[in-house]
């Protein structure tokens, strides 16, 4: 494996670290689906990931420094946690989002955090990388009166979801 990127250039370093789909799909679903265990993230991947796919993504992004793995001994699951690095990767998300909300066919139930980060813009994607800090890195955010970023998210999920059927 090579130690560091092919060229000195900051996207092709990016791309290195998050270009394959499955890598994306696996933090996209570690951020936003709150998925921690190798278990959760295989039986509800919508995209529906193979194991050996699933298993070369962690262990190339816990490699990558964008995940921490937990191991909790035999028989039990072991946790994932996003790192500092993993965490930022939130407006790369968003951006993502909204490029493929633009371009690219989607349904409405998982178009609409797309839609709702897009229109939140910055500080929503800040309370949301705070929520994470707290979760996967055990920081407290810094105003724990302002609503939670994921309940915004998921009620606009299960109202999507609760009109559609």
């Amino acid at each position: 494996m090579r130690e560091g990127p092919r060229s000195g250039c900051a996207i092709n370093a990016a791309v290195e670290a998050l270009g394959d789909q499955w890598s994306l799909i696996v933090l996209r679903d570690v951020i936003f689906g709150g998925r921690r265990s190798f278990r959760d993230l295989l039986v509800n991947s919508e995209e529906g990931i193979a194991s050996n796919i699933l298993s070369s993504r962690l262990k190339a992004l816990v490699a990558g420094g964008l995940l921490t793995h937990e191991d909790a001994g035999r028989g039990r699951r072991g946790t994932y946690s996003l790192t500092e690095a993993g965490i930022q990767t939130v407006p790369v998300m968003v951006a993502l989002g909204s490029w493929g909300l633009r371009h690219r066919p989607t349904t409405p139930a998982l178009a609409i955090r797309a839609r709702l980060l897009e229109e939140g813009g910055p500080p929503l994607w800040d309370d949301l990388m705070d929520e994470l800090r707290e979760e996967h890195l055990g920081i407290p955010r810094p105003d724990i009166d302002r609503p939670r970023a994921s309940r915004l998210l998921q009620e606009a999920y299960e109202r999507v979801l609760a009109t559609s059927t």
